[in-house]
């Protein structure tokens, strides 16, 4: 059987259970390959004589592309040949700085099937992020558009530019155009091993600087057949996925997972978001399956959700778990529930409400096919129904990531205990659906009451006022720590004492005693260059704020709960 026959052969096997949870937990197994290349071993063999979309791009303006597997096959060879003339070969690092634009699947399928290491990075980044990946990522190449290109002006690591979208104005540095000359036929010079590595992945470092996520040939590739079977993706979907280049999502949702299931990617680029023009997009290209992070169906239920007329029939959230409230709103309107999964940049989709599974809110699902989930307690380092979420390690998950590259430290702490550690926690109830808690960092205590800052945002975001929040330990002298809540408020509200005791007082309405938000504050809140709240810096805050002796080191803006006369 070649690695094409055994790869299809798994990709079928969960197909074909996509809706037998039970049975896909028995019979899967990871395909185990010595050697895999997913753009030569996959998607050039099911991109032979296959005019269907592969990918299908709008633009807000109307205008649009469409490309079949057979094009971009052919394309990519165009590009691999090109870059091999720039210099690159197998193990280079080669920095991927692009828009949702062709050229970027154009050069990762490129990319892979040259055995380079291939660094997304999201065309946000200024010159001192771009130098700190140059350096510790050790990218000898960069593939970006002119403007991004001439960042690296002021970057402190020569690296040869590919420019999209224009010339070059170095003599070092190629034309991507120039890849229009290049033979359509592409000659691999040899294989990739399985444990070959093909991806370097900055995590969004919410709490330490940014760590590289190291996957392999088969990690990713192979990986997210468990993402395939927790979107419910088959052959002929048009899948729609929210999410920004330079992330591990859009690999796994734009790239890897659709042509997994030989789907088509479709993305629709916009400046501003637009729910009416989103779902006339949607309705006329036939998208069947969307997945979006809370923020885009949060936007989407304020429109009216009718003027989609033919819903797509898999519905997908990410990033965190959807309140009820917008989950029966969809169910009503579209007729199809939202189904939350739980992955990370390091791994696949772990954790999932997989297809006509009984959902129940709140909960991320149940252990996909292929990863045996445990909650182990970080104090007792015992198994329960309540502690970090782990993956044991024997049978070892393919959809892993082998480590944090040059960082030997930070990779045997992931993995002590003969287990991974993935910084999260949860609970598990007798039915086992997992429930997330929250980061482990990011958890407190507040009058020896263990709390989690998600579970007390998810309430606040519930109340009309609140656009964005978060929740962090404020010190007290007597609670120790007391929640208090870092508000962003809607756009109809004013950031004063009116707003703060209306979101104050559902919150006690809303939560039990213990649990209760006791101090607000409306400020803007601290992100990474991903989105993710930087809640450290928040709690950093709280201790200059709330010192326990001496005056505060800085000046605050808050409400208390008694500074109001709130009714329970």
């Amino acid at each position: 059987m070649t690695v094409t026959e055994e790869f299809r052969a798994a990709r079928d096997k969960l197909i074909e259970l996509r809706s037998d949870y039970e049975a896909a937990r028995d019979q899967f197994d990871w395909p185990r390959l010595t050697h895999f290349n997913f753009a030569l071993d996959w998607f050039d063999k099911i991109a032979e004589n296959n005019d269907k979309p592969a990918l299908w791009i709008v633009e807000q303006d109307g205008t649009e592309g469409k490309w079949s597997f057979a094009e971009l096959s052919a394309r990519s060879n165009q590009v691999a040949n090109h870059f091999r003339r720039a210099g690159i070969k197998r193990g280079d690092h080669v920095m991927v700085m692009l828009n949702n634009q062709v050229e970027l699947w154009e050069t990762m399928l490129a990319g892979i099937k040259l055995g380079a290491v291939l660094m997304p990075a999201t065309t946000q980044l200024g010159p001192i992020d771009l130098t700190d990946r140059a350096e510790r990522g050790q990218a000898e190449f960069v593939v970006a558009g002119a403007e991004d290109a001439a960042k690296f002006d002021d970057v402190d690591v020569e690296v040869v530019r590919i420019v999209v979208g224009g010339e070059p104005t170095r003599q070092q540095d190629y034309s991507y155009s120039d890849a229009d000359d290049e033979s359509t036929e592409f000659d691999p010079q040899g294989s990739s091993r399985a444990d070959d590595l093909m991806l370097l992945y900055f995590t969004s470092g919410t709490t330490s600087k940014a760590k590289m996520v190291a996957h392999t040939h088969v990690s990713y590739p192979v990986g997210h057949l468990s993402t395939m079977y927790w979107m419910g993706l088959t052959p002929g979907d048009v899948h729609l996925n929210v999410a920004s280049p330079g992330w591990a999502k859009h690999a796994w949702s734009n790239i890897f997972t659709p042509w997994i299931a030989e789907a088509c990617v479709f993305l629709y680029n916009y400046s501003r978001f637009d729910a009416n023009a989103l779902m006339e997009t949607m309705d006329r290209v036939g998208v069947t399956s969307f997945c979006a992070p809370p923020t885009v169906w949060r936007m989407l239920i304020q429109a009216d959700l009718s003027h989609l007329k033919h819903p797509p029939t898999k519905a997908l959230g990410a990033g965190e778990p959807l309140n009820p409230e917008i989950i029966d709103r969809v169910h009503s309107e579209w007729g199809v529930l939202i189904r939350d999964g739980f992955g990370q940049t390091e791994s696949t989709l772990q954790i999932g409400n997989s297809p006509d599974q009984e959902l129940k809110y709140g909960s991320m699902g149940k252990a996909l096919p292929g990863f045996d989930v445990v909650l182990i307690d970080p104090a007792t380092g015992e198994e329960g129904d309540e502690g970090e979420i782990c993956l044991r390690l024997d049978p070892r998950p393919i959809g892993l990531t082998t480590g944090y590259w040059s960082n030997p430290e930070k990779t045997a702490e992931a993995f002590e205990g003969g287990v991974y550690h993935t910084g999260d926690v949860a609970s598990r109830d007798e039915d086992g659906y997992i429930t997330y808690v929250g980061r482990a960092d990011d958890v407190f205590k507040a009058s020896d009451y263990r709390l989690s800052p998600f579970e007390l945002e998810s309430v606040l975001i519930e109340h009309e006022a609140v656009a964005e929040a978060a929740v962090v330990p404020s010190p007290d002298p007597v609670r120790l720590a007391v929640p208090k809540a870092y508000v962003v408020v809607s756009s109809k509200f004013e950031a004063d004492a009116e707003t703060a005791r209306s979101i104050l007082a559902y919150c006690r309405e809303n939560l039990a005693p213990y649990k209760r938000i006791r101090r607000l504050e409306f400020a803007e809140l601290p992100k990474t260059i991903s989105g993710k709240i930087r809640r450290v810096e928040l709690r950093a805050r709280e201790d200059q704020l709330h010192p326990f002796s001496g005056e505060p080191a800085v000046e605050g803006n808050e409400y208390a709960d008694t500074d109001f006369d709130l009714k329970s």
